[in-house]
């Protein structure tokens, strides 16, 4: 069971546990065999590390079972301080490779929840690949899906200021978008949009997950665990979806399953913007999209046949036999008009007519509305005997085997061995609190003694096994013997809990590592650092855009080439990107993919011997993974860190550091003043750079809104068609999209970040990269940019006389698409 407490979470408008509820659920759970894992998921800011690590130990003494986390600077701290808390890798660390779950493994992880966008077959991979690490798998099996890959979202931090990643997201993807196209000009900005013709409205907003019926494969496959995602919603919902998974499971496990339409229709119930059975069983598309409508369906129920406007009733066709009950909600839709449904709760008893059911209803109806039933009472009073432990069948209680003797003087002692699921047994016992007496007449016989031990009503407990030394020579009162066995069982309750917890002595040397922590965690700017020419990162996709970047001075290419996805290709356009920087004596970096599933990855370690041989010394990757397949393929080849690391504190900079990177690209939802202090504490390391002029890219996902409407697959995508592509949210603004030659979609800002005017602050907080983003843009633009940031950073260096920066922002706004804004930058997240 996941849980969340009031800060770190990833559910900040959620109903949250304060500390002293965690510890009281914790102990809840366990004295009920119940694991409980609590997620501290959202990036720290560096002045947060410490009260975060202090959380940690607070969670540590409760006995969390694990902490979900996401920031890869606190997982390397807790590993330091306290050792013992056992990790797992949140889904938000973007993890989707074999290569990022053996880095998981090395950063103190033990389990790690995976990219909702891998098929069962590469999970499967995966953990072949990894099954000597002892690494567990999580996969998500129902629930809300993200539009973006989890952790590489900043759409709703870029539109309102609330980070996903700071567990603020405004679910901006459940919003209506128009899907354009357009030409472009001499600077790639797009030129007269027109609108495409797309089915629906509501481009980015996914189905549901479902994979009940799935469920066999998943017990049968290599997963350690399934989540279901129950954040934000009813305990009833809870109650409903929970059950009837662990029904499945239970099933499954023991070879009986058989799919229930039934139970499905209770999982529509509950809630569901349609279902999908996602990308982990094949779905893609069409298929794993809701772009008609992006909230709740119900379940379809029948159309409208008639409507008597004098009596105010609708005669509804089911189109299965259906039970309905005033309390039942109900939405009304015509299939071509989805934004005229409306909805209500019927508050008198339907009519059965021989032509279908009757229902009063708030306004007309119109013949052909189809009718989805989107609450039941009936299945709201199922939940609520599940929440209230009526179900019997759902029980799964701790298996107990109890010892009971009767010494010759007439003591009665119990001792216990108490197996909670997937931990070591724990024994108590108990003696000397009852005395049977010699019996007079009639004696109490040893299965009378039995009966009443053997009674486990009312405690979480099963037994398994009962053995009785008893010569059924003597006598006590039943409701002595039945207090003595009720005490017992309260004493194991209490056991499993303390046994979950660790000792006062390991939780004193955790408090203890921490403060000494704190102590030392200060360090200033190092000399040799602060004392490096400040550069400019040109990330581009073409080479006139390369050719152009070099000719204006940058120092550094970024080059992610635009739908070359064979190795020929691929070694090609890298090699001519070499000879164009060689001229100028130009560093050249090869970006990666921001997604490198399995395919990508054989093709890095392909291809990279051969390019290393070429002269190209630097991989610049946006995930773990990624950077150690290029670690094993070329153990000399550099490392630079792109802005999907998410480097939000000084320790996150500090883990990556113990990989080959000389480059880390700081995340771009920080502050000037959270630059500023984890550039102070970052001390010595990789060179740190941040990402100062272009359209952010805001999503990664693996839909791709073109490929309905064009080829894309391959090269033949807009990126290698001179056309633009985006899409217009509900203000007017237009978001670029691109895609890639694996189909995965990228969805940018509307208007492009501009930090030129801070450059002089940004070099003397010791930053020394300022990458400028270039691709899908045009050599004008990257040229003249590139021109810009010279300046700036000329202005900036000590001697220099130049100060009018504003001219400079003025010049980047005339040629910037969409217009320019300093971002996070200078207002921060909102919420901070």
């Amino acid at each position: 069971m996941y849980l969340s407490g009031r800060r770190f979470g990833a559910r900040k408008f959620a109903q949250n546990f304060s500390e002293e509820e965690i510890a009281g659920a914790i102990a809840y759970a366990h004295a009920r065999g119940v694991r409980v894992y609590v997620t501290v998921n959202t990036l720290i800011h560096d002045r947060e590390l410490p009260e975060a690590l202090a959380y940690l130990v607070r969670l540590y003494a409760a006995g969390a079972d694990a902490v979900l986390v996401q920031d890869a600077g606190l997982a390397a701290l807790a590993k330091e301080i306290v050792p013992d808390l056992v990790l797992h890798a949140s889904t938000q660390l973007t993890i989707h490779n074999a290569e990022g779950v053996r880095w998981a493994h090395t950063m103190g992880f033990s389990r790690v929840v995976l990219a909702r966008e891998l098929p069962l077959h590469e999970v499967e991979a995966i953990a072949r690949a990894t099954s000597d690490t002892g690494v567990g798998l999580e996969v998500f099996a129902h629930g809300a899906l993200c539009y973006s890959y989890s952790g590489q979202c900043l759409l709703s931090s870029v539109i309102g200021g609330r980070s996903g990643n700071r567990g603020m997201c405004a679910q901006p993807c459940r919003k209506p978008y128009a899907l354009v196209t357009a030409q472009t000009d001499r600077y790639g900005r797009p030129v007269d949009p027109k609108d495409m013709p797309v089915p629906g409205q509501y481009l980015l907003s996914p189905k549901d997950l479902c994979t009940y019926r799935d469920i066999p494969k998943l017990v049968d496959s290599t997963v350690a665990a399934l989540k279901i995602e129950g954040r934000m919603k009813s305990a009833e919902y809870v109650a409903i979806v929970v059950s009837t998974y662990r029904r499945a499971l239970d099933a499954a496990a023991a070879g009986t399953f058989v799919s229930d339409e039934n139970e499905i229709r209770d999982l529509a119930l509950a809630f569901n913007r349609g279902f999908t059975r996602g990308y982990l069983f094949g779905d893609k598309k069409g298929k794993i999209m809701a772009r008609d409508r992006p909230d709740n369906r119900g379940v379809l129920i029948g159309t409208v046949i008639r409507y008597d406007p004098i009596k105010r009733v609708a005669i509804i066709c089911p189109d299965k036999p259906v039970t309905l009950r005033p309390g039942d909600g109900f939405l009304f839709s015509l299939p071509k008009s989805p934004e005229k449904e409306w909805g209500f709760s019927l508050n008198t008893e339907p009519v059965i007519l021989p032509e279908g059911i009757a229902l009063f209803v708030p306004r007309p109806a119109e013949k052909g509305e189809q009718v989805c039933l989107t609450s039941s009472i009936d299945l709201l009073a199922g939940a609520r005997q599940i929440v209230k432990q009526e179900n019997p069948l759902l029980h799964h209680p701790v298996p107990a085997a109890l010892a009971a003797a009767v010494s010759p003087d007439g003591d009665l002692t119990l001792t216990g061995i108490l197996y909670p699921p997937g931990k070591a047994p724990v024994v108590i016992s108990a003696a000397g609190e009852l005395r049977l007496e010699p019996a007079k007449t009639r004696p109490l016989t040893r299965e009378q003694l039995a009966g009443q031990l053997e009674k486990t009503g009312g405690t979480p407990f099963v037994l398994s096994d009962l053995a009785l030394e008893y010569d059924g020579t003597r006598f006590a009162p039943v409701r002595e013997i039945n207090r003595v066995r009720r005490e017992f069982f309260a004493r194991a309750e209490a056991a499993l809990v303390a046994a979950s917890r660790p000792g006062e002595k390991a939780v004193k040397d955790a408090e203890r590592r921490l403060d000494r922590w704190r102590t030392g965690k200060t360090a200033p700017i190092s000399t040799e650092r602060a004392g490096r020419t400040p550069e400019i990162i040109l990330w581009a996709d073409n080479l006139e855009a390369i050719e152009a970047g070099v000719q204006a001075g940058a120092g550094t290419i970024c080059y992610e080439p635009c739908g070359k996805g064979t190795e020929p290709e691929l070694a090609a356009a890298i090699d001519s990107a070499l000879d164009l920087c060689k001229a100028q004596d130009t560093r050249l970096i090869w970006k990666l993919p921001r997604i490198t599933r399995e395919a990508e990855i054989m093709l890095i370690r392909q291809v990279l011997p051969r390019l290393y041989a070429a002269g190209l010394r630097t991989c610049m990757a946006d995930n773990p993974g990624a950077a150690i397949a290029v670690a094993d393929a070329v153990p000399g080849m550099e490392l630079a860190g792109s802005i999907g690391l998410n480097v939000f504190n000084a320790e996150t900079a500090r883990a990556f550091g113990t990989l080959p990177f000389t480059l880390l690209t700081l995340s771009p939802e920080l502050s000037a003043t959270e630059i500023e202090d984890l550039a102070h504490a970052h001390g010595e390391g990789p060179a740190l750079a941040v990402f100062a002029q272009g359209n952010l890219e805001a999503m990664v996902t693996g839909d791709c809104l073109i490929s309905p409407l064009e080829r894309c697959h391959g090269g033949t995508g807009p990126c290698s068609k001179g056309r633009w592509y985006g899409i217009r949210d509900g203000t007017g603004h237009l978001l670029p999209v691109r895609t890639d030659s694996t189909c995965q979609g990228h969805i940018f800002n509307a208007a492009e970040t501009c930090l030129v005017a801070a450059v002089p602050d940004l070099v003397r907080q010791g930053i020394r990269g300022f990458v400028i983003d270039a691709r899908g843009r045009t050599a004008a633009y990257a040229g003249e940019m590139v021109g810009i940031y010279r300046e700036a950073i000329a202005m900036a260096l000590p001697g220099s006389t130049g100060s009018n920066v504003a001219a400079l922002r003025e010049r980047a706004k005339a040629i910037a698409l969409g217009g320019i804004t300093a971002g996070h930058y200078q207002r921060g997240l909102t919420g901070e």
